[in-house]
């Protein structure tokens, strides 16, 4: 992410908090997009500079990407991992005004309020504390748990409002891209997300969907926008990495 733009890095508060204390938007799952685009480029047959991308890195922790030919230009976390979309445990995007209104309301120290937007927040806390992992809300949904369905709903609408955003960097998308293990398993959610995405005709092809992608990953119907599956590998992309970085040495 060290490619993204003042523009886009930069919050809107106090420019010295930049200066002084390194205030601004880093992002995270780097190593995760770094793999993920350059294996879509692969498997497109297409190098990495000639598409534009988007990646949502869905698990406990979610963040999506902009991969604009190549490079990270715009993501959704931020100065934290708390940033952005609904995750396992975390809130994503608050009014941080929310922060002085339960201090006051609750009468919670600051600390315990950060310890409930990270650990108590997100899936879990929508769902009324029932659970943070996407199969077990999944589950309970189709037994007509209402808790389940209304955490479920707000991580799908939540999740495709920020991809739309991201669309923003580019004058078209070569790719919406799922990693991560809610992005590369679950047919349900990747389709739910789509659904939410009213204003681009995203259609998945049911059968590629559901097995979690054809010999190149693609899960949507020929002719229409093009929507991927393509398992990450963080661990490969870090020995490579060392590999390199030690062999420069020596």
């Amino acid at each position: 992410h060290q490619t993204i733009p003042e523009s886009t890095y930069l919050y809107a508060v106090p420019y010295a908090w930049y200066k002084d204390y390194g205030v601004r938007r880093y992002g995270f799952h780097g190593t995760s997009y770094r793999f993920v685009a350059a294996e879509t480029a692969r498997r497109l047959k297409q190098s990495p500079e000639d598409l534009n991308l988007i990646i949502a890195h869905l698990g406990n922790g979610c963040s999506a990407c902009a991969i604009r030919q190549g490079q990270s230009v715009d993501t959704t976390m931020g100065l934290t991992p708390l940033e952005g979309l609904v995750m396992g445990t975390r809130s994503g995007d608050i009014d941080p005004g929310l922060i002085e209104f339960m201090s006051k309301a609750a009468e919670q120290p600051l600390d315990d309020l950060m310890t409930s937007l990270n650990r108590e927040s997100g899936l879990l806390g929508l769902s009324g504390g029932l659970s943070n992992d996407m199969r077990t809300l999944l589950e309970a949904e189709s037994e007509g748990d209402e808790a389940a369905r209304r955490a479920i709903d707000a991580f799908c609408f939540r999740t495709a409002r920020h991809l739309a955003a991201l669309s923003t960097n580019f004058t078209h998308t070569d790719a919406v891209v799922f990693t991560g293990g809610i992005g590369e398993h679950s047919a349900n959610i990747r389709q739910r997300i789509l659904a939410c995405w009213k204003n681009i005709p995203y259609r998945l092809n049911s059968e590629f969907n559901q097995s979690n992608g054809n010999e190149t990953g693609r899960i949507s119907e020929q002719g229409t926008p093009l929507v991927m599956v393509v398992p990450t590998d963080e661990e490969r992309m870090i020995a490579q990495d060392t590999y390199r970085l030690t062999s420069d040495h020596d």
